[in-house]
């Protein structure tokens, strides 16, 4: 099968023709400069952390609407993940398409909007693509001992729950559930923009790596704070 229903199990919507031992994140804004490399940068650092070799099982990647094909990140995305010991210097950013969509367990998008895109795209994958904020709010009631103990099932079981929580949740308002686009701002908002998108990554990480395995004594994973245990490191 060709065009936007490709990548699709026939009557699931579930992703296909990716690797089935791994559980996929794509993360989605609109240039693929700023928001979404920069979460997709920070849930990987967190993930290395949090599950050591088990951290292989998750694919993070990112994608935007109006992709800027091949380029780097923002100079102050690169700065505000460099201030947490992170490397970005050889991300490019892509532009999103079905196939994208189609195949990741999990699409995180920076806005509705960009919820919206994504699922026009790709209207199968409705039931897996969420706002940040979104699915931050929608994991809030899960209890990690009740979804499974490998990462990869334990993923896909997550969205399942959280698809199944929506409408009994909604935010205070709609705007709630996005996160603004920092694109030509001052330093001072990409760094306000990094803590806003570690808010809401850190529960759904921690549901997704829980229990945590114990962190060796050394380590090649990016330098983390002291009191940073759920692997976002903080600016010391």
């Amino acid at each position: 099968m060709t065009g936007p229903w490709a990548g699709a199990k026939p009557g699931t919507g579930e992703p296909d023709g990716s690797d089935p031992d791994r559980f996929s994140i794509l993360f989605v804004c609109t240039g693929n400069i700023c928001r979404s490399p920069v979460a997709e940068y920070l849930t990987q650092a967190a993930l290395s952390i949090r599950l050591g070799p088990a951290a292989g099982q998750v694919l993070v990647t990112s994608a935007g609407t109006w992709g800027h094909e091949g380029a780097a990140m923002e100079p102050f995305a690169l700065q505000v993940l460099a201030e947490r010991g992170i490397d970005g210097t050889e991300f490019r950013a892509r532009e999103l398409d079905a196939q994208m969509v189609a195949a990741a367990d999990l699409v995180l998008a920076a806005t509705r909007e960009h919820r919206a895109g994504a699922v026009v795209l790709y209207p199968r994958a409705s039931a897996r693509v969420f706002t940040l904020r979104e699915f931050d709010r929608l994991t809030a009631g899960v209890d990690p001992a009740g979804l499974p103990a490998n990462v990869v099932a334990r993923g896909r079981a997550l969205v399942r729950q959280a698809a199944g929580r929506r409408g009994l949740a909604p935010p205070a308002t709609a705007g709630d559930d996005d996160v603004p686009d920092p694109y030509g701002a001052p330093l001072a908002i990409f760094r306000r923009c990094a803590d806003e998108i570690i808010a809401v990554l850190r529960g759904p990480v921690d549901r997704l790596a829980s229990p945590a395995p114990p962190m060796p004594a050394t380590s090649s994973a990016p330098h983390v704070s002291p009191g940073s245990a759920d692997g976002f490191a903080a600016v010391e």
